[in-house]
């Protein structure tokens, strides 16, 4: 092969070109397109591809391919016209056939790479355009369709009876074309394992981009490469005869209705229309008794489905991530309301109480939604013997400081920083808390905890900042770079027992299927997920296909993905993975449908598919009803049957997809707090009630006082971007007191 066509890869070559003699040939522009090729001339050849020769197929007499290319075979797909994909080898190499994608994508790179411009690299990529073949206008269906790129861009893939792989790809745009034409031009041809050993991180060096556009150019590498091996996976399974994976349950909604695919989707999606009589009792007794209502985004469907129909009528009615709830508390009390109900676990009651009295609201009541304790198996991990031992271990260490989750008790909180300074952090904000502390005092040691796989995730995190140029870290915080990151990993620690019953669901045969299913799809993911699940969103948010943070973060991530299809005006049907307790979709669906419904005259159709990984295990049967048909709600057609029984959703193996915790916060429990309130001297409701913390800490302080000052710390983290003075102080001169506490 001359040195040309091993470069450009996609040429048909005549007889007359073939020839391993022409080693100095040039780059033949096509002359159709408005503007001229710079001559390229090739690096040296490695020797292996000195022995490649292109087969002829079809035979061709047409003197210029570039500018009269052949006409396309009936089947794109069987008969591709990259004829150099279809290579014979001279003895010399044939034991080395799996060296030849690699040889063909390190040609590909070397030719980029060598246009310094990046204007010179885009005129290369429409030269490639001009080259792919037409796409069969019957393939372009939504099931071909590549997700995540800017352009629309359609993919088919076949395997031939040699059990090769066949491409056949087409976008809207020629610069999207291009990427297509050199992919299809390395994989078209090989063998289905050498197509899945590629790596999205191989075709980072291919450096193709507009000036401000570059993130988005190497998603689309990225995300038709992902689309390629996905169907390739699915072909090989196919051949060989095994079952294929069974879809996880998911909700389809567009700006008419909503589709329940499987029970438990069908659970999620039946309180999403929640029955008016109820939402109009509740908004009575808030309006009569100015009763506010804070709720996590983990509530039961049903509970959210009315609290969110009820905001409507009522305005101190919030739902949020954990941090947010007392601020909006805060916020109700300044409005007048008299009572604030929380729709929480324990310690969100606690930390509301505790923010109210240091706001001056003690007079406000703060009430609990069981007559039980409802705990939570990762605040739990933080009151432990063992945790406490994990900072006798910190508290001797020096310039020692304890970055502790949000999602923990007062009580655990204040015992901690009187045994080393300590500041709360959340999911969305953890890693900037943990780079500044680095950054105002660099020989710190940072103990994080009590989720192990959060403080795992920030390690691997970090591990691949360490990865990163200058310029990308700085990016991420202006102030640290390759060697200061690489310094402080090995002074950064986390506790290693402690995890979420929610997120410890998403582990190995979660992410297996996410891998052979859903791999071109949107993945989301919550910081507190396992490390499989963690990696595999990582890698999906390089190429702007994930996200990893808070709750907050998540549904962020995901309106401005539905934004994005909308602007561009073009049907879609769009699909992400919830990473996180499934109670998050009613938040996700409500701001879907305002999404979508405020779009209606846009005249694209955009679906949007929400797909729950829950483990097989964590699914139970639904029980019989004799209503199992299709409901219609105002304009809205809905089919649901009735929801698994109580507990649905969790697995013995351990996870949950719905938090049993967070499901004692039950509609009867709201409304039955309401009607008796106001308390007085009603017994029914003490149980209910958030009491104030009495306790004091070994150091004869008051545990809320305390409980809340590593609050405080990160609540001016969040609003000036430094941490106080006075942590860093105590950081650096610890006092040296309390540094025996140990939790009964």
């Amino acid at each position: 092969m001359d040195a040309s066509s091993a470069t450009t890869m996609a040429l048909r070559v005549s007889s007359s070109s073939s020839s391993s003699s022409s080693s100095s040939a040039s780059f033949k522009p096509n002359k159709s397109l408005p503007f001229k090729f710079t001559t390229f001339r090739p690096p040296p050849q490695p020797t292996l591809l000195k022995s490649l020769k292109c087969i002829q197929t079809p035979p061709s007499s047409n003197p210029n391919p570039l500018k009269h290319p052949p006409p396309p075979p009936q089947n794109p797909i069987s008969a591709s016209p990259f004829s150099c994909s279809a290579l014979t080898l001279s003895p010399s190499t044939s034991s080395q056939t799996a060296e030849l994608v690699p040889l063909k994508l390190q040609t590909l790179i070397s030719e980029f790479q060598s246009l310094a411009e990046p204007i010179d690299r885009v005129k290369r990529l429409l030269h490639y355009a001009a080259l792919l073949p037409p796409f069969d206008d019957s393939a372009r269906v939504d099931s071909n369709r590549v997700m995540g790129c800017t352009a629309r861009v359609w993919l088919q893939a076949d395997m031939d009876e040699e059990g090769k792989m066949r491409f056949a790809a087409d976008s809207d745009s020629e610069i999207t074309r291009g990427f297509c034409s050199c992919l299809v031009s390395v994989l078209d041809g090989a063998s289905p394992e050498e197509v899945l050993l590629v790596k999205t991180d191989d075709l980072s060096s291919l450096n193709v981009g507009l000036p401000g556009a570059q993130r988005s150019r190497v998603n689309t590498w990225h995300n038709v490469l992902v689309s390629m091996q996905k169907k390739t996976k699915a072909l090989v399974a196919q051949r060989q005869g095994a079952p294929p994976f069974e879809p996880f349950p998911s909700l389809v909604v567009t700006a008419d209705g909503i589709q329940a695919k499987g029970s438990f989707a069908e659970a999620q999606a039946r309180y999403l229309f929640p029955d008016e009589s109820k939402v109009e009792e509740l908004v009575n007794v808030l309006k009569e008794k100015k009763i506010g209502v804070v709720a996590h985004f983990y509530m039961d469907p049903e509970v959210q489905g009315i609290l969110t129909a009820a905001q409507k009528h009522w305005p101190h009615i919030h739902i949020s991530d954990s941090l947010v709830m007392a601020d909006s508390a805060v916020n109700m009390a300044k409005a007048g309301c008299e009572y604030i109900t929380v729709l929480g676990v324990d310690f969100m009651s606690e930390n509301v109480r505790a923010i109210l009295d240091q706001a001056g609201f003690e007079k406000v009541g703060v009430y609990r939604m069981s007559n039980e304790r409802i705990g939570c198996s990762l605040a739990d991990a933080a009151s432990s013997p063992s945790y406490m031992s994990y900072l006798e271990a910190a508290s001797r260490s020096p310039h020692s400081l304890h970055v502790v989750y949000i999602n923990t008790s007062l009580e655990t909180k204040a015992y901690a920083h009187e045994v080393v300074p300590t500041i709360t952090c959340t999911s969305s904000n953890v890693v900037q808390t943990i780079l500044q502390a680095f950054v105002q005092v660099p020989d710190a040691n940072i103990w994080y905890g009590p989720d192990s796989y959060m403080g795992a995730n920030i390690r691997e995190l970090l591990q691949q900042m360490a990865r990163m140029t200058d310029e990308e870290i700085a990016e991420i915080h202006p102030e640290h770079n390759r060697d200061s990151i690489r310094s402080l990993l090995p002074r950064l620690h986390y506790f290693q027992d402690g995890t979420c019953i929610v997120h410890h669901l998403f582990g190995n045969e979660v992410v297996d299927r996410i891998k052979e299913m859903y791999c071109d799809a949107y993945l989301t993911a919550h910081f507190e997920v396992p490390g499989e699940m963690f990696s595999l969103a990582m890698e999906a948010k390089r190429r702007g296909m994930g996200v990893v943070g808070s709750t907050q973060n998540i549904l962020d991530f995901i309106k401005q993905r539905i934004q994005e299809a909308l602007d561009r005006n073009v049907s879609e049907h769009l699909k992400f993975v919830l990473g996180t307790e499934s109670g998050m979709v009613t938040s996700i669906v409500a701001a879907v449908r305002s999404l979508l419904g405020s779009a209606r005259s846009g005249g694209a159709e955009i679906n949007v598919e929400i797909v729950f990984p829950v483990s097989s295990d964590s699914v139970t049967t639904s029980s019989s009803s004799p209503d199992l048909n299709s409901v219609k709600l105002g304009d809205v057609i809905l089919p649901v049957i009735p929801g698994v029984s109580s507990g649905e959703g969790c697995s013995i193996n351990g996870g949950c997809a719905s938090c049993p915790y967070m499901k004692m916060n039950s509609l009867t429990s709201l409304l039955k707090v309401c009607h008796h309130l106001p308390a007085g001297t009603n017994s029914t409701l003490s149980a209910y009630e958030a009491s104030r913390f009495k306790l004091q800490t070994p150091n004869g302080k008051s545990v809320a006082d305390v409980g809340c000052e590593p609050i405080l710390h990160m609540r001016h983290f969040q609003a000036s971007k430094k941490l106080p003075e006075k942590l860093i102080s105590q950081i650096i001169h610890p006092s040296g007191d309390g540094n025996s506490v140990l939790l009964n």
